[in-house]
């Protein structure tokens, strides 16, 4: 249960995006009390429903939700079509795509992913931004976090014990704060921190327009000579200008003229709009946090990191930042948690948030509509065609190999824990759905549940199904591998493990056992 009867929350957070409620959902599970703080007065917006609020979500994600039990809560993926594809089916289907380049169902090896057992999740699924906060919101809001909208942050103070926090003309107090409010993060600002990184080279428009000849352009994604367009639906377009961002910086208003005239440049046609319904502007502007933490303030999504929405990464970097962040939090407020615990935040997601930022600049890149970028661009499309580039172009988007340099010889430490499944059906992804970390036990050996019941970490023993190359695994909160053995333990080494992820009595138990 969480503790709302608490006068000052544990933790304020900035934003009720994805993100943030998320991060509420994860600090509620461990039994904080947290309270959102929303600069909009609703949720709504058209930009959040199909088709352009469509988002794809990857394999770290989709493992994140189901560990959570809040997969089975997503249904449009069920029958909404992907957005990007020009229409093939069966194995020719296209199944994403790197700069605009198709990668192909057929020409992905699977096998090469040899941690994912049969009953994994899905690698990839579509949903709206709409979807999947409604979904979150109401996990939330069973779990007791309060949200509180049209009161935008406008600044903080922090001691060595609080922080306090003003929006809308009010002060709140809290004990954390972490800062999910987006890419002009506020609390970003305030705290000081530089956001590095690079300018832009094109501007980006999303559109729901009438065309009076509609047959004049192709469905789907279309690279060009001169940009890219994408149809998603008869009438929604969004095209890529390479003008180094300078119409949307300019902060003009999005007129139909101008949006024919791009459209018209982009496509190669004569296209004619007879009518503009909305239009926005956005950018490949790539930047970083420098630090994801300030003292008491935390940053986490577009606050951290922004960069070109070139295959959909943004969102499923930011909800594995709140898996992360969340359990690392909510075990320092329960006095549970090491006192570098929370450094490991920005140690173990600052270099995945810059990898993707460079993944979405190397696309940029090969798609500038420069003689060099073509031949690059030819280059690449070869590649990708190939069973190799199309399993390594598909491992990148989906995050299959994403994992944390953690210490410990075994390979599979530091990555995403499989699948396991044991002889009555249990998997370990059911375990980990009340947010604890997970001691698992192979050849069922007495020391081990000795051990988890010293740092307080759920056990199980028994052999699974299958259990590649394991005797027994540290499995943390959010699902990632802290220690792994392939035989006999190394009982001093998992007793390391366990005392700097979950805190417990460095020692004793190692002193008993000999």
């Amino acid at each position: 249960m969480t503790n709302t009867s608490a006068t000052i929350p544990d933790v304020i957070i900035a934003g009720a995006g994805p993100v943030g409620l998320f991060l509420a959902c994860e600090l509620a599970l461990a039994n904080c009390a947290v309270l959102i703080l929303e600069k909009a007065d609703t949720p709504h917006s058209p930009l959040k429903q199909a088709p352009f609020g469509i988002r794809g979500l990857s394999a770290p994600t989709i493992e994140a939700l189901y560990r959570r039990g809040l997969l089975s809560e997503l249904e449009l993926h069920k029958h909404l079509k992907k957005p990007n594809a020009n229409a093939a089916q069966g194995a020719g289907r296209q199944a994403g795509h790197f700069a605009g380049i198709p990668f192909l169902e057929s020409n992905i090896d699977t096998s090469q992913w040899t941690n994912r057992l049969p009953g994994s999740t899905e690698t990839s699924l579509v949903t709206t931004m709409e979807e999947l906060e409604t979904v979150l919101t109401h996990r939330a809001a069973a779990l007791g976090v309060v949200i509180r909208w049209g009161l935008p942050i406008t600044g903080f103070h922090q001691t060595a014990d609080g922080v306090s926090v003003q929006a809308g003309g009010q002060s709140f107090q809290s004990k954390w704060l972490v800062g999910c409010d987006g890419s002009r993060s506020i609390v970003r600002k305030t705290a000081g921190i530089e956001f590095a990184g690079t300018e832009p080279a094109f501007t980006g428009y999303s559109s729901k327009i009438d065309l009076a000849d509609p047959e004049k352009l192709n469905p789907g994604r279309n690279v060009t000579a001169t940009g890219m367009y994408l149809q998603s639906q008869p009438g929604y377009v969004v095209i890529q200008d390479f003008d180094g961002g300078a119409f949307h910086d300019s902060k003009q208003p999005v007129t139909p003229e101008q949006v024919q005239e791009v459209l018209r440049r982009i496509s190669d046609t004569t296209v004619t709009i007879s009518s503009l319904h909305f239009a926005t502007t956005w950018t490949d502007r790539a930047r970083q946090a420098t630090a994801y933490r300030n003292g008491r303030v935390f940053l986490a999504g577009d606050a951290a990191h922004i960069h070109a929405p070139l295959g959909g990464q943004g969102l499923n970097l930011g909800l594995c930042d709140a898996m992360n962040l969340g359990w690392k939090l909510a075990n320092t407020i329960h006095g549970k948690a090491s006192a570098d615990l929370l450094d490991s935040y920005h140690t173990e997601r600052y270099p995945i948030g810059a990898q993707v930022l460079d993944w979405s600049r190397a696309q940029v890149a090969i798609m500038e509509p420069t003689p060099k970028a073509h031949a690059l661009y030819a280059i690449f499309r070869d590649l990708i065609n190939t069973r190799d580039g199309a399993t390594y172009m598909a491992g990148r988007v989906w995050g299959i190999h994403t994992h944390y340099p953690l210490d410990g010889a075994h390979p599979l430490t530091g990555h995403s824990v499989p699948n396991f499944e044991w002889q009555d059906g249990t998997t370990i992804s059911e375990l980990l759905s009340d947010g604890r970390g997970w001691l698992i036990d192979f050849n069922t050996d007495p020391f081990l549940k000795t051990l988890a019941d010293e740092y307080d970490v759920l056990y199980v023993a028994g052999r699974a199904k299958e259990q590649p190359g394991l005797s027994a695994a540290l499995i943390r909160p959010d699902g990632y591998i802290a220690w792994a053995a392939a035989s006999t333990p190394d009982y001093s080494e998992l007793e390391q493990a366990m005392a700097h992820w979950f805190i417990g009595i460095p020692g004793t138990v190692h002193e008993k056992k000999s």
